[in-house]
């Protein structure tokens, strides 16, 4: 089958991976550099490929298509494919019609990553064969082509879901949402949880589907839907002072890393699929008391001078910052701002307004932020670098205060990505010890 590839980023280079064992011949094909460490993957397979450009005739030319999810269904190219009969999907939808293993599949708009790493890490750690794979930074294809798992815990983004036909998880968790990447979708909300909803749309008899009870919006579109799956709504009454207490059986997360109601809230629906599955409750309490979370999501960087410093960069929209706020009960010196997505801060403001103590607005235009939620604290700042973020920090910081960096904004004015901003960050903490 000759097979083009749009994009060499992990899932593009991933998908390389499997069509090349598939026996398929493939070509890749990227519009900017390719990263050394995918041409050298590339080079190994003997896979063709340009970077720089689009061979347009090359591309019409193939029986299938795999593009990037970063790569919108309204590109002309995209569009030409599809007019002319051509099969255009994700790398998520490829890996999908040749894994042979369980697929739990994850998304929502705030906690997937977390809920992603935590599935697989009860698995592994009650001895179960698992990977995870997708939008957590490592390519379902490529997980699927060197071999495959029992299990895959799958983090899917609205933008791989789009680029889904026939996909269909044996267990799907949609735990939120709420609004974010409205500019991939004509600002109208509804359209971006439409596409949220397709992670349970193909399911059948037998698959099962958890899902945010409380959640207006998924309630709402939900009942639009004909069900044959099994339905497993979570409901924040499962969530209690000491923990988790779901169908019949109790978890305590004290000595977990999983703080707040939302990671709470996480951890239920992680552990719903986990009981279908047929782990114990002593092979998932073991999970959660294991249990790491991936970096800059109420990370504690260091403890210094009785202030905890948090690394919270992941932190990209309102309602991620909202679920941070819960998390911390000390008084909080704030940090946020950076590139605005038109954020609705009323959001936060009663937070802001209960528990934090300085508020500093980080960015090359904090307009936003000043208008946003300058009135609801005592003491507001501005800072256009990290590094006078970091002055202001040291200025009014008290002891048993929180320092928590958590935006609410893109990072592109400041730094490469949030991953970078929060890596500056915990730097800039960790030389203050």
């Amino acid at each position: 089958m000759n097979t083009i590839i749009l994009g060499a980023g992990e899932s593009g280079t991933g998908a390389a991976r499997l069509a090349h064992r598939l026996g398929y011949t493939v070509f890749v094909s990227d519009r900017a550099a390719i990263l050394p460490k995918y041409r050298m993957q590339l080079d190994t397979l003997g896979v063709a490929y340009e970077q720089g450009t689009h061979t347009v005739e090359r591309i019409l030319s193939a029986d299938l298509v795999i593009k990037s999810p970063g790569i919108p269904d309204t590109v002309p190219l995209v569009q030409q494919l599809r007019a002319q009969g051509t099969l255009v999907v994700d790398e998520v939808e490829f890996a999908a019609r040749h894994a042979e293993g369980t697929v739990i599949a994850i998304t929502g708009s705030n906690g997937k990553t977390t809920t992603t790493l935590l599935t697989a890490h009860l698995l592994q750690s009650a001895g179960r064969d698992a990977a995870a794979v997708g939008n957590v930074g490592h390519s379902f294809a490529a997980a699927v082509a060197d071999g495959g798992h029992a299990f895959y815990a799958l983090e899917v983004s609205s933008f791989q879901l789009d680029g889904t036909v026939d996909f269909r998880p044996d267990y799907a968790i949609l735990l939120n949402i709420t609004a974010d990447h409205l500019d991939r979708y004509e600002y109208d909300i509804r359209k971006y949880a439409a596409s949220k909803m397709r992670i349970a749309r193909n399911q059948r008899a037998g698959d099962t589907w958890v899902y945010n009870e409380a959640d207006e919006l998924i309630a709402d579109l939900r009942k639009d839907q004909v069900h044959e799956q099994t339905l497993v709504p979570i409901l924040p009454r499962y969530l209690t002072d000491e923990g988790i207490a779901i169908e019949d059986r109790t978890y305590d997360l004290k000595d977990t890393v999983l703080r707040g109601p939302h990671n709470a809230f996480n951890a239920a629906c992680a552990i719903a699929v986990m009981h279908r599955i047929g782990l114990t409750s002593a092979e998932i309490q073991h999970g959660l008391n294991t249990f790491t979370n991936a970096p800059h999501r109420l990370e504690k960087v260091a403890i210094i001078n009785d202030v905890t410093y948090i690394n919270d960069s992941k932190a990209t929209n309102v309602d991620a910052v909202y679920y941070a706020l819960q998390a911390v009960s000390a008084p909080i010196v704030l940090i946020v701002g950076g590139v605005d997505k038109g954020n609705d801060y009323t959001q936060i403001a009663a937070l802001v307004r209960d528990k934090v103590r300085v508020l500093i607005g980080m960015g090359t235009d904090n307009a936003p932020v000043r208008r946003g939620l300058s009135a609801y604290v005592d003491d507001y700042r501005e800072a256009s670098t990290l590094a006078a973020a970091m002055a202001h920090v040291d200025a009014v910081v008290q002891r048993g205060d929180s320092v928590l960096l958590s935006p609410a904004c893109a990072s592109f004015d400041l730094f490469s990505n949030y991953i970078d901003r929060g890596d500056q960050f915990k730097a800039a903490v960790l030389r203050r010890q």
